[in-house]
């Protein structure tokens, strides 16, 4: 008898898992601009691109309310 549905309990993947499944079947990017495995200027485009996609990013000590 199982204690959970089928799919559920078991493994867990590992972040990197994710996000490679997500790049390979649904052509979804998951970056942090820290990744050192990225030249300074690849970290750049990735900087630019989710300034251009969702704005610029909170500094350290900042906080945004609303």
């Amino acid at each position: 008898m199982r204690i959970y549905p089928k799919g559920y309990g078991g493994q867990r993947r590992s972040p990197e898992e994710v996000k490679r499944d997500g790049w390979h079947e649904q052509g979804l990017l998951a970056v942090s601009v820290n990744d050192q495995r990225l030249t300074w200027p690849e970290r750049a485009l990735v900087e630019q691109l989710g300034t251009k996609l969702y704005g610029k990013r909170v500094e350290d000590g900042e906080v945004r309310h609303g």
